[in-house]
């Protein structure tokens, strides 16, 4: 069986901006540069038939690049104790389009349907219980952001758990079509960073 999801893989300029911020929670299991994408969909445990056939769908998905930035960082609570942490995708709305697009491509193969409302987002951290408060992290890296970049690309992921937490890694990198009706311009003022210290502003 193979554990799968679809993501979006950043540049490692980006996944370098977003490890200088970790560190400084009690009990926090940060994430590994390794671990850092954005989930568009989760698929959970496939046969080998199913996930050639999820991996010839996605195929089909076509979409133009789109401009993606990080800003704000927020956390995901469960019964009154903070479970993640994470960074929020922005501008949001082309990421939700493009998990839709990821959605009905699927549809054929007999894959529960997401009733999950989705929210672009990096997760940075997990926490167990007994974990430290979050007070000094968000007073130091609350107003934390990366401006838009280009992303071209998504991908096919494969989940493997282990003792030392999850191991991902990319079946299959889907390159964005051109002249697809996935049309988002850059927004105003982009231009690619010309080095790593411009990933952060």
């Amino acid at each position: 069986m193979h554990r799968l999801f679809v993501g979006i893989d950043p540049p490692f300029e980006v996944k370098d901006a977003v490890m200088e911020i970790m560190g400084g929670i009690i009990g926090a299991r940060w994430q590994s540069e390794e671990q850092l994408h954005i989930t568009l969909r989760f698929l959970g445990e496939r046969s080998p038939r199913e996930a050639n056939d999820i991996a010839e769908c996605l195929s089909f998905v076509e979409a133009r690049p789109v401009a993606m930035g990080f800003e704000d960082i927020g956390q995901f609570d469960r019964k009154g104790r903070t479970e993640s942490l994470w960074l929020g995708v922005r501008p949001a709305d082309d990421i939700r389009y493009l998990h839709k697009k990821v959605s009905r491509a699927l549809e054929g193969l007999k894959i529960r349907p997401d009733t999950r409302s989705y929210l672009p987002h990096m997760t940075l951290a997990r926490f167990s219980r007994g974990a430290g408060t979050l007070d000094h992290f968000m007073s130091r890296h609350g107003g934390f952001r990366i401006p838009p970049f280009m992303v071209t690309d998504f991908c096919l992921f494969e989940s493997q758990l282990t003792a030392d937490g999850a191991v991902y890694s990319i079946v299959e990198r889907y390159e964005f079509a051109q002249g697809s009706l996935f049309e988002f311009d850059d927004p105003p003022g982009f231009r690619p960073p010309r080095n790593a210290e411009e990933w952060v502003a």
